[in-house]
């Protein structure tokens, strides 16, 4: 309905179009049927969560849809989607300016902006940031015709991305000793590197994620590398049906270089000026030749190699997203640029609550959970913050949601299931800790960080089936120091102990 001035009002508005802002409008739309619920995204296509199941306590397993907004409203009559972005947030008069000049008045918002890519560098055409759909699809068609890339960073994307790359070389520089270090440690990284290097594939397990496209949208042409627009963030199965196959005919050269970040850099002309040596491909370790091939844009990494290529992959993380909603309000601000939230995902202004990429959790954490900007805790934030919303909206009181107990996060890696649980790389725990392992080369890798006799966290690839023990085991923090190694032999089922 019109406030005055003609300001269309509502008693909940939700910012972003991404799982978290879906997620938290529809658990309002539920709870209040009766109520207008606003969502304002800037994108005409929203992400939905379908296929739910939950695995354990803990563990949820989940598709993500992209569906054209009109589903929603289907599927919701009480929510209105604005498909405008954000220009200003006035939060002291409770109002929302979006793009296209329009006020809107709420009475609780809660902001679920997302992320942007950490572009290495910015506006240089041939660095793409990938994040999202749209970033992967510009990629997609750059790597038709590229005979070389560097791949900058080490998350979970830039993972499956050079797992994927067939028929291009691909140098891939890291900061880490080991590869996928916010997922593993080295171990793990060396149970997997076997896949990365073998030159055939078995063919992958088909994906039941089916996509959803918007008419039209590839032809518009994106300016390559644009990275400003905010698409929603990749999930698991991004990179399926995407044809990753650059110009080569070989299937897979990787080489990775460690401890290194990108230093400069140099467009081609730049760097004929220079007169400096870049370097081939690296065939074996000694083999350090000079590349006599004139690429597009070189790049110097910190260790003092230069290496030319087609394109760079800008692979390295993300920043919240809160730009437009800083100026002119006094939000706390987290060490990693989020919007602090409280126990109640409550930001720091009165009726302002914030949930997923764009939050930083600032209560005291559960020992054994820690925030990851991952699809999972985007779910689980939005429907708390929806819950938190609605409790306060009707004087209620309301407990901490239990998804908080514990980090619990399932994906796959080159084919592999994979289960991260507690503090499963030791975050936090200094060097007061031990690890127990065992692994069977090419099937299963499991590991355990111990502290005291208990349980702190735990990695396991591959289809062990150890998951809601050990899940128990973390939650209850009982002493296992009886058990010692046989907590992992093979030999006894652990099950049988632990019921």
């Amino acid at each position: 309905m019109a406030g005055p001035g003609g300001a269309a009002r509502a008693r909940f508005a939700v910012v972003g179009g991404g799982i978290a802002g879906v997620t938290c409008a529809e658990q309002l739309a539920a709870e209040f049927p009766s109520e207008d619920i606003f969502l304002m995204t800037a994108s005409p296509v929203i992400k939905a969560v379908t296929n739910f199941k939950q695995v354990s306590k803990t563990l949820e397993e989940f598709d993500v849809e992209e569906q054209p907004s009109s589903l929603l409203e289907k599927r919701y009559p009480n929510i209105r989607v604005i498909q405008f972005g954000v220009k200003q947030l006035k939060s002291d008069e409770h109002k929302i300016y979006t793009e296209d000049g329009k006020e809107y008045i709420y009475e609780k918002l809660c902001l679920c902006a997302g992320a942007k890519p950490k572009l290495i560098v910015d506006g240089n055409p041939y660095v793409l940031g990938i994040r999202d759909t749209d970033s992967a699809q510009a990629f997609q068609k750059n790597l038709a015709q590229a005979e070389r890339i560097v791949v900058v960073g080490n998350g979970g994307i830039a993972l499956e991305l050079v797992y994927e790359i067939q028929g291009c070389e691909v140098i891939w520089a890291i900061k880490d000793k080991a590869i996928g270090n916010t997922f593993f440690d080295a171990g793990a990284a060396e149970f997997l590197l076997p896949k990365l290097t073998a030159e055939s594939r078995e063919t992958p397990i088909e994906s039941k994620r089916t996509k959803y496209t918007l008419e039209g949208s590839e032809e518009k042409g994106r300016p390559r590398g644009a990275s400003d627009k905010l698409g929603s963030a990749l999930g698991p199965d991004w990179h399926e049906g995407l044809h990753l196959k650059g110009t080569k005919e070989f299937s897979h050269k990787v080489h990775i270089e460690i401890l290194c970040e990108v230093k400069k850099i140099y467009l081609q002309q730049e760097f004929i000026q220079l007169q400096r040596t870049s370097l081939t491909f690296p065939k074996g370790e000694k083999n350090v030749e000079a590349d006599e091939v004139l690429w597009p844009v070189y790049v110097e990494l910190t260790n003092g190699k230069i290496y030319g290529c087609n394109f760079i992959v800008s692979a390295t993380g993300v920043v919240p997203n809160v730009e437009p909603f800083l100026d002119g309000n006094n939000f706390a601000v987290g060490e990693d640029g989020g919007l602090r939230v409280d126990k109640h995902m409550h930001t720091s202004l009165p009726d302002v609550y914030a949930a997923g990429d764009i939050c930083t959790a600032a209560w005291e954490p559960s020992p054994v959970w820690h925030q990851m900007r991952l699809w999972t805790q985007a779910r689980q934030m939005g429907w708390y913050a929806a819950k938190c919303m609605a409790a306060d909206a009707l004087g209620e009181s309301i407990d901490m949601d239990f998804s908080f107990e514990l980090f619990a996060h399932i994906t796959k890696f080159f084919n592999y299931k994979v289960v991260v649980l507690g503090k499963y790389n030791a975050q936090g725990l200094g060097s007061d800790h031990e690890l127990m392992l065992r692994c069977t080369k090419g099937h299963e890798y499991v590991k355990v960080v111990m502290q005291n006799g208990r349980m702190m966290g735990a990695v396991l690839i591959g289809e062990t089936d150890l998951e809601e023990t050990f899940e128990n085991l973390i939650l209850n923090q009982m002493d296992l120091s009886a058990y010692g190694e046989d907590l992992l032999n093979p030999d006894i089922d652990i099950e049988d102990y632990f019921d």
